[in-house]
């Protein structure tokens, strides 16, 4: 499962392992959303992240969208390699946000 879940805290901890990419993302999606939904606050740990594409990208930002529409707080934290290439080559770093 590419979601790790852990919510022994206030505010639920996800991590994405793997890839992030157009291969993958449906099903991180179905796994993710419930989350998007019925939480008050969102932490993702992109730390373990390998690869990410456009696809991956447009699904955070999917999450940042939703999120902002629902008033849950969402962060993105650990940002691994591929991420923060990401990120800077398409000039996110202000939409999603740094580590």
């Amino acid at each position: 499962m590419p979601i790790i879940c852990q919510t022994d805290t206030s505010t639920p901890q996800l991590g994405i392992e793997g890839e992030m990419t157009i291969y993958t993302v449906a099903q991180l999606y179905a796994e993710l959303a419930p989350f998007l939904e019925r939480a008050s606050a969102l932490a993702i740990d992109l730390s373990q992240v390998t690869e990410i594409d456009g696809a991956g990208v447009q699904l955070l930002m999917l999450a940042k969208r939703e999120t902002l529409c629902t008033g849950v707080t969402l962060q993105l934290r650990g940002h691994s390699p591929a991420v923060l290439e990401v990120f800077e080559l398409c000039d996110l770093a202000g939409t999603l946000g740094r580590p």
